[in-house]
This record gives C-alpha cells, structure tokens and sequence, in this order.
C-alpha cells in the first residue's frame, strides 16, 4: 500500500471520527436539554395555584359543560344552546342584578346581556356567593317553576340563570363570578389571563 493511499484513508477515518463525535454531541446535549426545558414550564399545581390553564373548547357541543380548577377554584364552562341564549332575557325581573350592576362581579368585557366574551360560552366560577358551595348544573326548563334552566345551589337554595345570574329571594348576594379569561383560538380558552392581554 502506498504512503498516498495510507495518509488518505487516515484523513477519511478522522473525518468519519469527527462528524460522528460532533453528532453524538449534538444528539446528547439535545436529551440532556430537555429536563431542563420541562423544568420551564408550569407544572399541573403551579397551573392550579395560579398560572393560566388552557381550555381545548373545539369539540365541545351546544350544552355541554366543562368542569376545570384554575387557583384552586372550580370553573365552569358551558357552551349555551341557541334556545339557552334565547331564554337569558325572559326573567330579567326576577334577577338581583340583571344587568351585572355590581361591576367586581365580571371583567368589563362581560359586562354584557351574556356576561360573556362570545355569547355561546359562559366562563363563570363555580363557587356559590353565598357561602361557596359548588352550584349544580340544572339545564332543564320547567314553566311550572318559572325555572329557564341555570345553576341551583343545594346547600342553601341559591339559583343563578343560564348568564350565573343570582334570582331575587335567595342567599347568595350576588351574581356567579366571571374569571379573567380569553380565547385565544375559536377552539381554545385561556383562563387568567384578561382579554386584550398580551
């Protein structure tokens, strides 16, 4: 074999050596990095305690509700039906605060007819304003009860229409609260965070 031969077969080992090292690297710095980058992102308790929880809301139909915990509180979502959003304004007179008066109640973009960004949705904490029990979900209309459908507090008796606002006569003092939150897509809700905040 030449001394030519030798010297080229060298020189294409050490490239070989060298571009495997670089690569091993790369790859290994790569996997060593991700713990690292997971350490960065909230984990589900920081979510709960504080940070905004994000909502996948795409594949909910007319009259489902969700249940999700955002700072420890209990967050209902419920995409309203058209004949909910027909209903809203029927019982304005039997309402404390039909018109959400009380302005800490909801951010001044829900101070609305819906109390709502989009009117098909309504984000409102689940917690009862009297003594903070969790309201049941009662969608079904009974004319015989002048009930429209809404939430029912069984502890106490409190109700709250389908916009969670409270009727005259019971406990609870005051409408359901309404969380900061936007959408950030058409299928997705971000809660904590106000709408129009970067």
């Amino acid at each position: 074999m030449h001394e030519e031969d030798v010297d080229r077969i060298d020189r294409n080992r050490r490239h070989f050596l060298t571009v495997a090292t670089a690569v091993t690297g790369v790859v290994g710095i790569g996997l060593a990095s991700i713990p690292f980058l997971s350490s960065l992102k909230p984990s589900a308790r920081a979510q709960a305690l504080g940070a905004p929880v994000e909502v996948p809301i795409g594949t909910m139909e007319p009259g489902e509700m969700l249940r999700v915990l955002w700072r420890g509180k209990l967050v209902f979502i419920l995409r309203r039906t058209e004949e909910m959003l027909r209903r809203l304004p029927e019982n304005l007179n039997r309402l404390k605060d039909p018109t959400s008066a009380i302005i800490e109640q909801q951010p001044d973009y829900a101070a609305n007819a819906t109390r709502s960004v989009n009117p098909e949705f309504l984000v409102v904490i689940g917690s009862c304003t009297h003594l903070g029990c969790a309201p049941l979900e009662d969608f079904e209309v009974r004319p015989s009860d002048n009930w429209n459908g809404g939430f029912f507090c069984p502890c106490h008796g409190s109700k709250f229409d389908l916009a969670g606002r409270v009727y005259k006569g019971v406990p609870a003092p005051s409408n359901l609260r309404i969380p900061p939150h936007r959408f950030v897509r058409d299928d997705l809700l971000l809660i904590g965070l106000h709408t129009g905040e970067a």
